[in-house]
């Protein structure tokens, strides 16, 4: 968090996963970290599959999104759940859409994409880089994902063994997809502690127009 703030950027985009699963976890804490980004910039979140829905009921985590959206309020974080907003950056504007999570059931392109018009740039926040497949009719320029822990573990030759997306072109980095870009962070989290060969990352993008 330290060395993306200090580059003091325009906004800050959060591609879902807040908690792994139903342990408790200290939210005053949380909150505060999260706090901190708020403070710096305008921030905008989506869900994961981790944060609360039908696939965490079925693999016996969060059964609802509840405690995940009550931290993303009490921090100031707009949570674009199937909707948009607009932003003025450096005199211009671009709309931020977001939707729910693919292995969840949340995407509702309809309602996230109500308010967007075909011809501003658009950027899309969606957990899961497969959801480009269910959205390629979408007005979108960039969507920024997460899931894939960049594979968690790397291992040589072999590359990314276990990653949990359909699409395996898409684990890691910025990628052209029909004419569009997908972005893909590693992320700073992982499941059981565990990352080889495949460092956490905070990314900073530079969007020219």
């Amino acid at each position: 968090m330290e060395l993306g703030l200090e580059v003091k950027p325009d906004v800050i985009c959060l591609t879902g996963d807040f908690v792994t699963d139903a342990t408790p976890f200290d939210e005053t804490e949380y909150g505060r970290i999260l706090r901190r980004l708020s403070s710096a910039a305008p921030v905008f979140a989506s869900l994961g599959n981790h944060d609360g829905g039908a696939w965490g009921a079925s693999v016996g985590g969060l059964k609802d999104s509840s405690i995940v959206r009550g931290l993303l309020q009490e921090t100031n974080i707009p949570l674009l759940h199937n909707r948009s907003e607009v932003v003025r950056l450096r005199d211009q504007s671009i709309r931020f859409a977001g939707v729910g999570d693919l292995w969840s059931d949340g995407v509702d392109a309809d309602r996230a994409f109500a308010n967007v018009p075909a011809d501003d740039p658009a950027i899309l926040l969606a957990h899961n880089p497969d959801t480009k497949d269910v959205l390629a009719d979408r007005p979108w320029d960039l969507m920024l994902s997460g899931h894939t822990h960049g594979g968690q573990v790397v291992l040589p030759i072999l590359g990314e063994r276990f990653v949990p997306v359909r699409d395996k072109l898409f684990i890691a980095g910025l990628k052209e997809w029909n004419g569009r870009q997908v972005y893909v962070t590693r992320g700073v989290g992982n499941i059981d502690g565990v990352r080889v060969n495949c460092r956490p990352e905070v990314t900073v993008l530079d969007l020219v127009s």
